[in-house]
């Protein structure tokens, strides 16, 4: 395969796939070829999240809905007499919105930030045993969840639970308004913690306990399962995009899974990692565990296939605080890349990176940003790479859980805007979770990854492109020992404040 990773319409080879991505700040859309290569140029309207003290985060799900119809113009309006044959969706997960029986939508979308839920939390807990709950389920109690987020709109909307015809996800929304069709992806699902991990269907008695009916949330369709379009919708979409009267609709997933299969880590082989404002490590397996490590969560995201790993809130977060709080941009550049490409030093202070809270491995949602061992000898650039280093850790905590129900993984491919901006922090991942990290040079790795789940099912023969790649930073073993005593004491101080 050609290392030209980014092709023109000329070059592109049939089938084509539209892939689509709602992510928190925006939505973007690109055509690939059947071997997963961009075709042209990518499409993106910028859009934010409506915030508000007391943990507000939403949007206006028909602004989405608008925002894809004008990518698909765009995109389609540049392919001449080209067809396309699948049409891909992948948004944010843990979203909610509840329509009527006419399809409106009776609320907003409740994005996975909001943070209202949270209250319904502890009242689950008391009626719940989370250990059996994520062990059937794969999730824990969490207010992005949606047992949460029903007992909380129960209780502060009831009106809109009298009039709710369904629940559903953002990406379900936008599959209704533009196919006519009820319908939902085994990941989209999941992620709503609602879901049998074991069956991939409704978990019938959860449910119930979230005081909602079964028939009110949309039918399961697995990766191999395009979903049919309504006989009047379909008449539509042919004359307003001739390029898609053929296409095929699948339905939508997350953009956890699309990212990691995007990285290359689509196996047991490899694990993904995610380094953005927040972070993850995944692993995809074609075997379901049996028994989960507390500090992970599992969803399935197909017939044949789970998604395993843990979630940190704060990556480019924090960073971003650091960045600020240590004045770095009056620090000679030399002397910063020096102090975060040094050999490790036991002086360094130690980072419990928690700026926002801490989802995996502890879930203590209240947590906070802890240091120690900073002394009035300890330079910004110290306490800057005891930052850095507080990540890696945060990582590897997860890391160590996952080679408990995935232990082949081999390499780690690691994307996102901080995994290129900051490289020392892949070479310090690399030292302190003993894994090769590779870096890949791919900016929208979740449209590519959406794009090749659906060429599973368009193009099943085809050798797909593989994305440039950085360099494959290796473990350095003579540092073994300071990260291991390290991890010791991020777990020693953690375990006394939020254990």
């Amino acid at each position: 395969m050609a290392s030209n990773f980014d092709i023109e319409l000329a070059d592109a080879v049939p089938p084509l796939v539209l892939a689509l991505d709602v992510g928190s700040t925006a939505s973007r859309g690109m055509v690939y070829d059947a071997h997963g290569r961009p075709v042209g140029k990518r499409a993106k309207v910028p859009h934010a999240f409506t915030t508000a003290p007391g943990g507000t985060s939403e949007i206006d799900p028909d602004q989405v809905v608008e925002e894809i119809r004008q990518i698909i113009g765009e995109l389609l309006g540049s392919l001449g007499e080209e067809q396309i044959a699948g049409v891909a969706l992948d948004t944010f997960a843990s979203s909610l919105v509840v329509i009527a029986e006419d399809g409106s939508p009776l609320t907003p979308c409740f994005t996975y930030a909001d943070g209202r839920p949270g209250s319904q939390v502890d009242l689950l807990r008391d009626e719940l045993s989370e250990e059996k709950l994520q062990q059937r389920t794969g999730t824990r109690l969490h207010g992005s969840y949606w047992p949460a987020r029903l007992r909380w709109l129960a209780t502060e909307r009831p009106e809109v639970m009298q009039r709710a015809a369904h629940y559903l996800s953002l990406g379900d929304y936008l599959l209704l308004q533009l196919t006519g069709t009820l319908a939902t992806g085994t990941s989209s699902a999941a992620w709503t913690g609602l879901v049998d991990r074991h069956t991939a269907q409704w978990y019938p008695e959860l449910v119930e306990i979230c005081g909602i009916r079964p028939d009110q949330l949309p039918p399961i369709h697995h990766l191999d399962q395009p979903v049919p379009v309504a006989e009047k919708q379909a008449a539509k979409i042919a004359k307003r995009w001739p390029a898609l009267a053929q296409a095929r609709w699948f339905a939508p997933i997350t953009d956890g899974l699309a990212a990691n299969v995007g990285l290359g880590a689509h196996d047991e082989t490899a694990i993904g990692a995610s380094c953005a404002t927040s972070g993850a490590l995944r692993v995809v397996v074609s075997e379901m565990p049996e028994e989960l490590p507390p500090g992970l969560w599992c969803y399935r995201v197909s017939h044949d296939r789970a998604l395993i790993g843990g979630a940190l809130n704060d990556v480019g977060r924090a960073l971003a605080w650091a960045d600020v709080t240590l004045a770095v941009d009056q620090v000679e550049p030399e002397d910063l890349a020096q102090a975060l490409t040094a050999e490790p030093h036991p002086t360094t202070p130690l980072v419990l990176p928690f700026f926002t809270g801490e989802r995996s491995t502890g879930w203590a949602s209240d947590a906070h940003a802890v240091l120690t061992g900073v002394t009035a000898a300890s330079a910004p650039v110290e306490v800057y790479r005891g930052v850095l280093e507080g990540i890696a850790l945060s990582y590897a905590r997860i890391g160590a859980q996952l080679r408990q129900v995935a232990p082949q993984p081999e390499k780690l491919y690691a994307g996102g805007s901080v995994a290129g901006d900051h490289p020392e922090l892949m070479q310090i991942m690399a030292d302190a979770m003993r894994t090769p990290v590779t870096p890949v040079q791919l900016k929208r790795s979740t449209l590519h990854g959406t794009a090749l789940l659906a060429l599973e099912t368009l193009a099943p023969g085809v050798r797909r492109a593989k994305p440039d790649r950085g360099p494959t930073l290796t473990p350095d073993y003579g540092r073994r020992r300071y990260y291991t005593d390290r991890y010791q004491r991020f777990e020693r101080v953690y375990d006394a404040l939020f254990g």
